[in-house]
């Protein structure tokens, strides 16, 4: 049923508005002319969602009155939650947040009438293996999850959760096979951002080899959320991804976006195995978090293709080379750099 059947004033609700794809929703959504209430982390960073006329409720995945009120009335939920922090040492929060928030939010969402619930999963939830193109059919199996990153094994059990409850509740809910995203509006500098912005400000010092990723444009991703609250079947996942890039093409579009030289020197990977197992070491030798480990390298590693036909066809899906994302993200990153430079030469002109 589409928003004209439903009715004219149609309630939207974002959770984790705050974040690079949840921001991008909420924008997509008030650009749209829906009526838009977001749900953010108290003290959260809004900045890419302060100039949205938007309805707010402060509270996280663990506040349930505040779920509810939030949900009470709406249309569709975007579930925009996610620990990344795939790095870390005591994998216990990514299962704190990833998983038991999920289901603390699933409780509430079966009981409260939607339309659709549109859960943001990740395309690492699909059985990929070189040599073959994957696809939502490829399930891993659970002797295959006992051998994955934790990062891995969280994101997993949190969709099986949300499929399981579209089984056995009946909420209307989809899953989002999300890949990589690049683009503007990276305020929190995701991981991915991060290499992006090196690269814009000619800080980054080399290039790992043999590194391939799926990637997508952010807007992209944001509106194939928005399109499977239209069109996506219940209980089903979606794959969202536009092509694979290696990390060095996106480095080099990043860099001459931004005017500057891109990185000459590039690490083989025996070299990038090396350095992760030293980051791995110094991790438990020193009780820090590393974010090259051979946890994460791992994560970048077990990279193959994907195919997103049924997210083209069933949603109607037609996302933009990711090459104008990336381009895009550059930008706001040297522009942030020299905003950052003429408010630092006012400053000291002031001072003067």
């Amino acid at each position: 049923m589409d928003d004209a059947v439903r009715g004219t004033t149609v309630t939207k609700l974002v959770i984790g508005a705050n974040g690079f794809l949840g921001s991008h929703v909420t924008r997509l959504l008030v650009g749209d002319g829906h009526d838009v209430r977001i749900m953010v982390r108290p003290n959260a960073n809004t900045i890419g969602i302060d100039d949205l006329e938007v309805t707010r409720y402060i509270g996280d995945i663990w506040s349930d009155d505040v779920l509810r009120e939030a949900m009470d009335g709406v249309d569709d939920v975007y579930y925009c939650v996610v620990d990344t922090r795939g790095w870390l040492r005591d994998p216990s929060p990514l299962f704190r947040t990833n998983v038991d928030g999920t289901r603390n939010v699933l409780d509430i969402a079966k009981d409260a009438g939607l339309h659709r619930f549109i859960y943001t999963s990740s395309y690492v939830t699909v059985g990929r293996k070189r040599g073959r193109v994957a696809t939502e059919d490829d399930i891993i199996s659970d002797r295959e999850l006992n051998r994955l990153t934790p990062y891995v094994q969280s994101r997993v059990r949190a969709e099986r959760l949300v499929l399981d409850y579209a089984r056995q509740y009946r909420l209307p809910a989809v899953a989002m096979c999300v890949s990589t995203t690049y683009g503007a509006g990276d305020w929190g500098q995701t991981p991915h951002g991060a290499i992006i912005a090196g690269a814009a400000f000619g800080k980054l010092p080399f290039v790992m080899d043999k590194i391939e990723l799926e990637a997508v444009g952010i807007d992209d991703a944001a509106r194939a959320l928005i399109l499977a609250a239209e069109h996506g079947r219940v209980g089903e996942r979606y794959l969202i991804s536009e092509k694979m890039i290696t990390n060095a093409e996106v480095v080099r579009i990043a860099a001459e976006a931004a005017g500057v030289p891109a990185p000459s020197k590039t690490i083989p990977l025996p070299v990038s195995y090396a350095l992760a197992l030293a980051g791995s070491l110094k991790a438990r030798l020193r009780g820090t978090d590393e974010q090259l480990s051979m946890g994460s390298l791992r994560l970048m590693r077990a990279e193959a293709p994907v195919d997103c036909s049924k997210a083209r066809r069933e949603l109607h899906w037609t996302p933009r080379p990711v090459e104008e994302s990336i381009r895009e993200a550059a930008r706001f990153w040297a522009g942030l750099r020299e905003a950052r430079r003429k408010s630092k030469s006012a400053a000291e002109g002031a001072g003067g």
